[in-house]
């Protein structure tokens, strides 16, 4: 009886891999905003779901954005992707409720640099294609100060905002800022 319980016991742990879910990772990385929007969204379209973002200098590619996104083996949703980008924080708050007001919401948040120099704050937002999802306000929180960031911080948490992202950037007007990106649930 022993023998046969452990008999079972490695069976079950043995074959415990084959009934493991795999995944199936997408790697991508350009110097272009316009590209990067663009192959997420065939990615998304293909399945794949957005999992990390880092905008930095790879080995081969230079100041490029990569972004990881992973498909489930079982998955059968689709996804919507918008990366938007800008170094107005005006502009992406902008951007960024308009996205929302689509159906979007944030996922991801890096500072991109282009090829021509320019340095961007980036958020990547999605949407998934068989789910009506939540809908959020978005505000968009950027200065140079710690203390100063901390006080915003308080203040929109206390009117329901929760951050959702932070990256160090440059930005047009205020130079090197803390940039948060904070939601809280539409009204």
């Amino acid at each position: 009886m022993t023998r046969l319980a452990l008999a079972l016991a490695l069976c079950v742990f043995v074959s415990a891999p084959a009934f493991a879910q795999v995944n199936t990772y997408k790697v991508l990385a350009t110097s272009k905003t316009s590209t990067m929007q663009k192959e997420m969204q065939e990615a998304g379209d293909a399945g794949f779901r957005f999992v990390a973002v880092m905008g930095g200098e790879t080995a081969i590619g230079g100041k490029e954005v990569v972004v990881l996104m992973e498909k489930p083996q079982a998955g059968t949703n689709t996804y919507g992707y918008r990366l938007l980008a800008t170094s107005k924080t005006s502009t992406l708050q902008k951007e960024l409720q308009e996205a929302a007001d689509a159906g979007f919401f944030v996922v991801g948040q890096t500072v991109f640099e282009s090829m021509f120099g320019g340095k961007e704050t980036a958020a990547i937002v999605e949407k998934s294609g068989n789910a009506k999802g939540d809908r959020f306000e978005y505000k968009l929180v950027a200065t140079s100060k710690t203390s100063t960031m901390e006080k915003e911080l308080k203040e929109l948490a206390d009117a329901g905002y929760q951050a959702v992202g932070l990256t160090v950037g440059k930005t047009a007007l205020g130079g090197s800022e803390l940039v948060v990106i904070t939601r809280r649930q539409a009204k």
